[in-house]
C-alpha cells in the first residue's frame, strides 16, 4: 500500500528532507514509501494538498508555516502548543496532529556541541516559528537568551538597536540564526549584525543546512568563533519525526 510523506513550505526546494526520507526508505526496503517537496503560496492550500493526495500520512513543515498551521490543525501535542509552532503533522482518520521534533533536535546538537560554560548566555536571531522552538530548548539547557527581531514588539532587541549599542554581541557566548537569511538560492544575504564583535569567544550556530557553511557562519568563523550548521539537527528531528509518523 502506497504511503506518501512530504514537506510543505513556501520555498522547499533548499531542503535535504526528500533525499533524507527517499535513502532511509531504500534502505529499509521501504518500496511503497514516497516523499516529496509541497511549496504552498499560503497555508490555506495544504487543504487542497490533502484532498488531492490521500495517501498521505505526516508533512514536515518549513518556513513561514510553522505557526500560521497551527489553526488548520485537529489536534497539537502539549509541547508544540507550549512553543507555539509545529514542524511535524501526522495524518490519520482525516485528522491532523501537530508536533514539534525542532526543539528536542536543537536541544540535543547543543548539548553536545557547546561546553559548560559558567554564565553563559544566548542571542537568537529572528522570532519566527524556529526561534521558538530554539527557545524552548535554552529554556531547558538553563542558557538565559535574547531575542533579536524586524519585528517590532517581537523581541528584546531590534536589528536597529544592534547597529547601536554592540554589547548584546560582545556578552553573548552563543549566537543563533534562526532565520531563512543565507538560505539557498539567496545565499549572499545574512543577518545584519555587526561581525566585528564577533570573537574567538563565541559559539555560533545556524539552522540552515544548505549550504552548509553561509556567509554568517563563514563571517563568524573568519573571527575565529566556533561554528555549527543545522545538518545534524535536520537529521534527528527527521528520525523524531519519523518515529511520530510510525507510532
Amino acid at each position: 500500500m502506497e504511503k506518501k510523506f512530504g514537506l510543505i513550505g513556501s520555498s522547499v526546494s533548499h531542503s535535504f528532507s526528500k533525499s533524507f526520507f527517499d535513502e532511509k526508505f531504500f534502505r529499509e526496503g521501504l518500496r511503497d514509501y514516497h516523499y516529496d517537496l509541497y511549496p504552498l503560496s499560503t497555508v490555506e492550500e495544504l487543504k487542497k494538498l490533502l484532498d488531492e493526495n490521500p495517501e498521505l500520512y505526516g508533512l514536515n513543515v518549513t518556513v513561514p508555516y510553522k505557526e500560521q498551521v497551527m489553526k488548520l490543525l485537529t489536534d497539537i501535542d502539549a509541547d508544540a502548543k507550549k512553543i507555539g509552532a509545529v514542524n511535524v503533522i501526522k495524518i490519520q482518520n482525516g485528522k491532523l496532529k501537530g508536533f514539534n521534533t525542532d526543539s528536542d533536535a536543537f536541544y540535543e546538537t547543543v548539548e553536545r556541541w557547546f561546553p559548560v560554560i559558567e554564565n553563559a548566555s544566548a542571542l537568537v536571531l529572528g522570532s519566527g516559528g524556529s526561534s521558538k522552538a530554539v527557545r524552548q530548548a535554552l529554556n531547558k539547557l538553563n542558557i538565559p537568551y535574547k531575542v533579536v527581531s524586524r519585528k517590532s514588539g517581537e523581541g528584546d532587541y531590534s536589528y536597529e538597536h544592534l547597529e547601536k549599542d554592540g554589547q548584546p554581541i560582545s556578552s553573548a557566548t552563543l549566537i543563533i540564526n534562526t532565520t531563512p537569511l543565507g538560505m539557498s538560492p539567496n545565499t549572499n544575504a545574512m543577518p545584519q549584525i555587526n561581525y566585528e564583535l564577533i570573537n574567538s569567544q563565541h559559539y555560533v550556530y545556524d539552522l540552515i543546512y544548505n549550504p552548509a557553511r553561509t556567509m554568517f557562519l563563514q563571517k563568524a568563523e573568519m573571527r575565529g568563533a566556533t561554528i555549527k550548521n543545522g545538518l545534524e539537527m535536520l537529521h534527528i528531528q527527521a528520525e523524531k519525526a519519523w518515529a511520530i509518523w510510525n507510532n
